[in-house]
């Protein structure tokens, strides 16, 4: 019989909603449940959490509702105890630097959400420290394990586009003002100075997501806007929204590809999914969303002609065809946590890093300098 270890992992901040749902209740209680991760020599590795965060009461019920052991308020503590080899951040992304650099002088592997800091120097700073304490290291790049954008993966790596051309992205829906119907989001992420805004919470995806599919972004023109000035928050007290709420960026990506990302919490949804990305090339097109994949080649496209007298009565959508999913796709933050789990226990590989993550912040401070001075922003290579 296959031998299993143990490995310790800190969760701080489990008690938010991605911290909650993605992180504990997906990921790590979806693999201890399933016996651990599977190693290449056939042994596994089963996960222990320990709990951390502020209100010893949320923790006692989280622990007690899922059969978790462990919990604690004292991070220094759990830093300090050899039991737990990895450490996790779901932090808001103020506290994620203090708490990222305690666990590096601690020894510890460590996984996080993004963004990594709020400025580029803190996100770059937190790459050298851990490349100098020799520890591994992760960040969160989700939606590159989504159903639709392995799809889409597997059509660029087919060479089904041919030479890709463009890259058209919305992403978006309307979160409530907060006065007449509650918000969907909270409040922190309307005020600059809590570390809101859209341009900090979707350029780091947009990041990842272009220089892993398409290719390295090179430059940045953005308009980052605050469409709702005014909000009401979680105990019904209106408060100014400092931060933006809409973003509208075009990105120069290397091979002359051009994309167009459209980030809003201020639009309403005429799309099948939340996010969707059309992908156009000399062969064939895409249109990808969190799980769809809609092709048409290029022996398959219609040839429309423009005539605004009469009206066109053509329905563009049934020239689409669903792309097959030929595979079993699990839930893509699982996925990336057993990516990482093997990295610490078996050396595995590991793209996505704090040098990936210090990319992330770059282009949304880039971005948000590029709204603010009116003119595009050529962006220069990360390295230590």
């Amino acid at each position: 019989m296959a031998e299993t270890t143990t490995i310790g992992i800190i969760m701080n901040g489990v008690s938010g909603r991605m911290g909650y749902r993605q992180h504990l209740l997906r990921s790590i209680l979806a693999i201890r449940d399933q016996g651990g991760v599977t190693l290449s020599d056939g042994s596994r590795v089963q996960v222990e959490p320990l709990l951390v965060g502020r209100s010893e009461a949320k923790l006692a019920e989280l622990a007690a509702r899922h059969g978790i052991e462990n919990y604690t308020t004292d991070l220094d503590a759990a830093l300090a105890d050899d039991r737990w080899q990895i450490y996790s951040d779901f932090l808001v992304t103020k506290a994620r630097v203090p708490a990222i650099t305690k666990a590096i002088a601690a020894g510890k592997a460590i996984y996080t959400e993004k963004p990594t800091a709020e400025s580029y120097e803190d996100a770059l700073e937190l790459a050298r420290l851990a490349q100098s304490a020799g520890v591994k290291n992760g960040v969160v790049h989700d939606k590159l394990y989504l159903p639709g954008l392995r799809k889409l993966k597997r059509l660029i790596d087919s060479g089904f586009f041919g030479r890709i051309l463009s890259v058209r992205g919305e992403f978006g829906y309307w979160v409530f003002e907060g006065d007449w119907q509650a918000a969907q989001r909270p409040s922190w992420n309307y005020r600059a100075e809590d570390g809101g805004g859209i341009v900090v919470d979707m350029f780091p995806h947009w990041s990842y997501v272009l220089e892993n599919l398409f290719g390295r972004v090179e430059s940045v023109y953005a308009r980052a806007v605050t469409e709702i000035p005014q909000r009401v928050d979680e105990n019904g007290d209106t408060y100014a929204a400092t931060a933006d709420d809409a973003a509208y960026a075009i990105f120069e990506l290397a091979g002359g590809i051009t994309a167009q990302l459209n980030s809003s919490w201020t639009t309403r949804v005429n799309r099948d999914e939340l996010v969707e990305f059309q992908v156009d090339g000399t062969l064939g097109s895409a249109v990808v969303g969190l799980f769809g994949c809609k092709i048409q080649p290029r022996n398959a496209t219609p040839k429309p002609v423009w005539n605004p007298d009469i009206a066109d009565k053509h329905d563009y959508d049934a020239d689409w065809i669903e792309s097959p999913a030929n595979d079993v796709f699990e839930n893509g933050f699982k996925t990336q946590w057993e990516e990482f789990i093997r990295h610490v226990a078996e050396d595995g590989p590991n793209a996505f890093d704090f040098l990936a993550g210090a990319r992330g912040v770059l282009l949304a401070e880039e971005g948000l300098r590029s709204s603010r001075e009116g003119r595009r922003i050529e962006l220069p290579e990360v390295t230590l």
